[in-house]
């Protein structure tokens, strides 16, 4: 069971408040406990009813509310984790100050819970020397600091000041937090992420468009939910996460041995990896030149071994598999019928199913995906940034 949190969300006046929506939703989904506190200012980006919604909680804003449990000392006292995305460059002058005219203010007065602060303003704000030194006093006190990022701004503008994405700022704030999530504490879970390449010669290969986004989004995702994850990534365009142990292979071959290697030790198996169907018969020892081989160049290909239904029958019956199918498809129905065939053919435990074409899936930041049990039963639907989309799958498949 989940080990929930209780966290508060705090969300100030700014346009990015349309992004903490992103925040809330992630840390409800992780199975905490989220209390919004909205300030005024903030209610003129984002309503009342959005935040209830999301957060599943009654919305906390007015300081002289419930003043007979004192709560504006009780919220901050009984926070495991306080954060505040966005904080506007008024709000980090008052935390600085030490102001608590607000029910937000005061919560963070209250608290000896890590609060984690996401501001958010125009470039000229954010390098204002008031706001620097707010920041730096802040720092100074143990406030810790997440972002900003560069990049758009409200209207033309651009550049620092940007809030960070949802992802990192959840990231940040469960790492300030021992043992913070805990449904998946004690499991081990082996993640394959990337595409393999399978090489011609020294200089090309034949590979993939998979960019590793959604493998390393799974491990980012179990290892702050709890879990000892291992992560082997073929080709990826990603930086890897530094907390979560990983190795690189490059052929599908060396996937293979590496991931029977590790399937002993591990409770679940994810292979979001997209591994390469056929590898050439023979790889060149020297540059294929075209100088030699005229105008066309013929290839001949061997199938390379099928990992996912080579594990199945490996599997402890207490091992969860979990298979990926990248598809192209004429409509829902359609991609339907081809993932409940390859669940057939595979075996697994269960099956991601994504659409990809030109432009979707691979080397996108956005994912859609439908999970099916091994009897092809739809047990979980999710769109969204692919961590969203990581959470969704973790909680799918260790539902039972």
């Amino acid at each position: 069971m989940t080990s929930a949190l209780n966290i508060v969300v705090g969300v100030t006046g700014g346009i990015a408040a349309y992004k903490a929506v992103g925040v809330v939703r992630l840390l409800v989904r992780a199975g905490h406990r989220v209390q919004v506190i909205a300030t005024e200012h903030a209610l003129n980006f984002v309503g009342a009813p959005t935040w209830e919604a999301i957060s599943r909680q009654p919305l906390a804003t007015d300081l002289y509310t419930d003043v007979s449990e004192v709560r504006h000392v009780a919220l901050g006292q009984r926070a495991d984790l306080v954060i505040i995305a966005p904080a506007t460059a008024n709000t980090l002058a008052k935390l600085a100050a030490g102001i608590a005219d607000d029910l937000l203010g005061n919560t963070v007065l209250a608290t000896r819970a890590p609060v984690l602060v996401a501001p958010a303003m125009h470039t000229e704000m954010w390098q204002n020397p008031a706001t620097v030194a707010n920041v730096a006093t802040l720092r100074e006190r143990g406030i810790h600091i997440v972002g900003p990022e560069s990049g758009q701004l409200t209207g033309t503008d651009s550049g620092p000041g940007r809030m960070s994405e949802p992802e990192d700022i959840v990231d940040a704030g469960l790492g300030l937090v021992p043992d913070a999530a805990g449904d998946l504490r004690g499991r081990r879970i082996l993640i394959t992420a990337g595409g393999t390449r399978e090489p011609l010669d020294p200089v090309r290969y034949l590979g993939n468009r998979s960019s590793g986004k959604q493998g390393i989004a799974l491990a980012t995702a179990a290892h702050l939910r709890g879990a000892d994850v291992e992560l082997i990534t073929a080709s990826i365009d990603e930086t890897l996460p530094n907390h979560v142990p990983s190795h690189g292979v490059q052929t599908a071959a060396e996937l293979q041995r590496a991931v029977h290697t590790s399937l002993p030790a591990a409770d679940i198996v994810i292979m979001a990896a997209a591994v390469a169907d056929y590898r050439p018969v023979q790889v060149s020892e020297t540059k294929i030149k075209k100088e030699e081989r005229g105008d066309t160049l013929t290839l001949e290909l061997e199938k390379n071994p099928d990992i996912l239904a080579g594990l199945v029958p490996l599997a402890r019956p207490e091992q969860i598999i979990v298979g990926f199918a990248a598809e192209t498809s004429r409509d829902r129905e359609h991609l339907l019928e081809l993932g409940r065939a390859k669940l057939a053919r595979k075996g697994c435990d269960f099956l991601c199913l994504n659409a990809v074409g030109w432009n979707d899936g691979f080397g996108a930041d956005r994912n859609t995906v439908i999970i099916l049990d091994a009897t092809g039963t739809i047990v979980g639907e999710a769109s969204g940034s692919k961590r969203e989309v990581a959470d969704a799958i973790l909680t799918a498949i260790t539902a039972g």
